[in-house]
């Protein structure tokens, strides 16, 4: 498990979003993510699964923040990359 605190705060739904824990992808996880084209789009929805954020508050997440959540999570999806596999 990675906890990730934002460096700045996103609301959704009546909800603010300051802190994030990231577990490990499970095999369904990953069938998700065939309703999403490109690597970018899979791995943010990806992100958002395995840290129970709706896709919707995630996307608000600034790109400095999605960075470091990048890399902290590398090892949580396999080969230390932040990647989603093709």
């Amino acid at each position: 498990m990675v906890s990730y605190s934002l460096r700045t705060p996103v609301e959704h739904g009546g909800k603010t979003f300051k802190e994030l824990s990231f577990r490990k992808p499970k095999t369904g996880d990953l069938m998700v993510l065939d309703n999403f084209k490109g690597e970018m789009s899979k791995t943010i929805a990806l992100l958002a699964t395995i840290s129970d954020t709706p896709l919707p508050a995630f996307k608000e997440i600034e790109m400095d923040d999605l960075n470091s959540i990048i890399e902290a999570t590398a090892g949580l999806l396999g080969n230390g990359q932040a990647t989603t596999g093709a």
